[in-house]
């Protein structure tokens, strides 16, 4: 079978089809990009280039409350700062750290009310400088382009009010939850119906919403049907009706979450986490024809190269079956992932995850 571009195996592995061979794709981290550097990639090259794997270009927009940064303390090794969404944070200055989440603005309804009435729908919102330089190169290299929506639980609680505020909300405050995934969702859709009517179409809409962590969700299915569901059904509706696919990114184990997600027509689902529990072998048997697997190969693994070899061996053959995979780690590649063992796991899944 002939080269194809990634365009072309994405679409066909969304239309659950055969390719040249399963798309390639992945999420290094900033200290493993310097590692490998210092291993022998070039410096400045992108690295999907150097390994010769799938390019996906994402085009985000600003929905925050544009609250005013401020820089409250910084020193050798980190800096404490708000950030547009009213959220106060300790960055620390290693390559590969995670911020500390220490104060939020928005914590009641009445917090919430002042920050919607600062989410207002904007031109300036979009980078159109961005889309002027960089969108020409994506379509002329055949890469897959998605919108970057950003609504729902995970970047709720994770980036405006704080977890522990709205697990709590969702029992004692539910009118205000719906309030905010139906407001976060109409600045998306607002938003992206500007730039796609701009002439700036995409193949894609992606979202994170982790609903899960290690063996269990977040919440019951009651409380996702209720709560959640109808948000993100509306956002896979608004993608349809524009002849373009539904991708969402849910880490932890949401297994009892994936039919429903199935129902209201998600196309593709990722990163199906092995290590909080998911079984992306029953995946592929009740929903491989309906759903778009991406993932699904435990990061845990990859530093350990006859390990991880052995699981490629063992998954992507199957997984690759009618089309429907996207083979990446199942959520980021760790510093932790030698130049040596990143190219061994290239050169397997283009081995087993080619078609003949």
């Amino acid at each position: 079978m002939k080269q194809m571009t990634t365009h072309e195996r994405f679409s066909r592995m969304f239309a659950h089809q055969e390719a040249d061979r399963v798309p390639i794709i992945d999420s290094p981290w900033k200290g493993t990009i310097q590692r490998w550097q210092r291993e022998g990639m070039p410096t400045g090259m992108d690295w999907r280039d150097y390994f010769a794997v799938d390019k996906v270009a994402n085009i985000s927009v600003d929905i925050s409350p544009r609250y005013p940064y401020r820089v409250i303390e910084e020193t050798d090794d980190y800096i404490i700062y708000t950030s547009q969404w009213g959220v106060t944070l300790k960055q620390f200055k290693q390559a590969d750290s995670t911020p500390d989440f220490l104060d939020f603005t928005v914590v009641d309804p009445d917090l919430w009310a002042q920050a919607k009435s600062r989410m207002t729908v904007d031109r300036d919102r979009i980078d159109w400088v961005n889309l002027k330089k960089n969108y020409a190169v994506w379509k002329a290299e055949r890469q897959w382009i998605q919108a970057g929506f950003w609504f729902g639980f995970d970047v709720t609680h994770s980036w405006m009010v704080g977890t522990e505020t709205l697990l709590i909300a969702m029992i004692e405050e539910p009118e205000m939850v719906k309030d905010m995934f139906h407001h976060y969702l109409d600045q998306c859709i607002a938003h992206f119906d500007m730039i796609w009517d701009a002439g700036y179409t995409f193949d894609s809409i992606y979202w994170p919403d982790d609903m899960g962590f290690k063996n269990t969700q977040f919440f019951s299915l009651s409380m996702y049907r209720d709560l959640l569901k109808p948000y993100q059904k509306r956002a896979v509706a608004w993608a349809h009706k524009k002849g373009i696919k539904a991708h969402l990114h849910s880490c932890g184990n949401i297994m009892p979450i994936v039919p429903e997600l199935v129902e209201i027509g998600v196309d593709a689902l990722n990163p199906i986490e092995i290590k909080a529990g998911m079984d992306v072998h029953k995946l592929k048997r009740l929903f491989g024809d309906k759903l778009v697997l991406h993932g699904g190969i435990n990061a845990v693994l990859w530093d350990k190269k006859d390990e991880i070899i052995a699981e490629i061996d063992r998954t992507v053959p199957v997984l690759k079956e009618n089309g429907g995979y996207i083979f990446s780690s199942d959520h980021s590649i760790p510093n932790s992932v030698s130049l040596e063992n990143f190219q061994a796991i290239v050169a397997e899944v283009k081995k087993v995850g080619a078609y003949i």
